[in-house]
């Protein structure tokens, strides 16, 4: 049969999402038919998660008028060092979870086989195979979100590491004694690029302003809790001086990190997602003049392609089912 049905799940912080994908093996076409959703409400038991998923699985596949007979296998991207050869959650911090046998677990719901994977490396796989990576050999997708996530795909395959625990490009260190990021280091790229850096950039930004009257404190209405990754970029289209300093520094910290990935790992495309990326051209063109200035393959006629993520939050969807 040249198409086939399988079930992804994004498992995240905050929501839990079950997409089925109708993939077509003739054409190599993914496509989401149905999709169910529920809120994480974490913390909880490990077993009341794997409830909620098995029922929203159950849901989406009702919902695309098919049977559970009709599903080859269900993935599920999971945050965390996830351990794909065994299907344990060694650890997830959003999560509180440790050495977690969903994979077992879910199995016992729906009677199904049961594939994990890393949710960045979930999310860089359905890129690579429906989305702005498409047809390459080589990528890189990078999550602007509340961190800097990171999936690699080298040779058409997810490169996870030794310890599954690769591709946490977040957390290279871009400013040596610099900003705490929450893993405990000094300087990490995440505390500088993460949409939740640009956040409290652009706060810090409006508290320094010793003019009268402040555009962005005003745009939030005086509230600074009213900031978010858009607030410093839509005053710099409306020519505010303070919000395109806002603006600048985080793309040079954005470029700073892009570099260091193009020069170790060469990749065909890398493709920015995440909440960030919404700002399109206006965020990534400033970026590849950077890039293009400090690569060291600035000489070559082959160059790495920066490109804006296309398939959003079904990209984990998508390659959770394609695991």
């Amino acid at each position: 049969m040249s198409t086939e049905y399988t079930v992804g799940i994004d498992l995240g912080g905050t929501n839990i999402v079950a997409g089925v994908v109708k993939r077509n093996s003739r054409n190599q076409k993914y496509e989401i038919i149905a999709k169910a959703e529920c809120k994480t409400a974490i913390p909880r038991p490990e077993a009341d998660v794997c409830d909620s998923m098995a029922d929203i699985v159950k849901k989406a596949i009702k919902k695309a008028k098919l049977t559970m007979d009709d599903i080859a296998y269900v993935g599920i991207g999971v945050p965390g060092a996830v351990n794909p050869e065994t299907r344990i959650v060694e650890t997830s911090p959003n999560l509180f979870f440790t050495n977690w046998e969903v994979s077992k677990m879910m199995e016992e719901r729906l009677n199904k086989y049961v594939k994990i994977e890393n949710d960045a490396n979930a999310a860089a796989l359905g890129e690579f195979l429906a989305g702005s990576a498409r047809g390459c050999k080589n990528a890189v997708a990078i999550t602007l979100g509340t961190g800097v996530g990171g999936g690699i795909i080298i040779d058409g395959k997810i490169y996870s590491g030794s310890n599954f625990a690769g591709a946490e490009l977040g957390h290279m260190v871009i400013v040596k004694d610099g900003k705490e990021c929450g893993c405990g280091r000094k300087g990490c790229w995440e505390a500088y690029a993460s949409a939740t850096a640009l956040i409290n950039q652009t706060k810090e930004a409006i508290r320094n302003e010793k003019a009268d009257f402040s555009y962005m404190l005003d745009a939030v209405e005086g509230d600074l809790d009213n900031v978010t990754g858009k607030t410093a970029f839509d005053a710099m289209k409306d020519g505010d001086a303070t919000g395109k300093e806002v603006v600048d520094n985080y793309i040079g910290y954005l470029a700073c990190g892009i570099v260091n990935v193009i020069n170790i790992f060469q990749p065909d495309i890398l493709c920015v997602g995440g909440g960030v990326s919404r700002q399109g051209e206006t965020l990534l063109a400033p970026v590849r003049e950077i890039v293009a200035k400090e690569r060291i393959t600035k000489h070559n006629d082959k160059q790495t392609k920066i490109v804006s993520a296309i398939l959003g939050n079904d990209a984990g969807i998508i390659g959770a089912a394609c695991l």
